[in-house]
């Protein structure tokens, strides 16, 4: 499947990020998560939510995080 683009169903997100469909749902209502709209389900890319991840890392050890 080179050059294609993977599409993943709302649990299938959930499943891999752990986290409830409820709260895939909200990341992509809210616009913080890409989703295609087919038919009455959403896809997920699979690079959506590879960047959501990438982008939401905190570190908590870092000290000049609270200065």
């Amino acid at each position: 499947m080179t050059g294609r683009t993977r599409y993943l169903t709302v649990a299938e997100v959930a499943d891999h990020i752990r986290v409830s469909n409820m709260t895939v749902y909200s990341l992509v209502h809210s616009g913080d998560l890409e989703a295609v709209r087919v038919g009455r389900s959403f896809r997920v890319p699979e690079h959506a939510m590879e960047d959501l991840l990438d982008k939401s890392y905190f570190d908590v050890g870092c000290p000049s995080a609270f200065a």
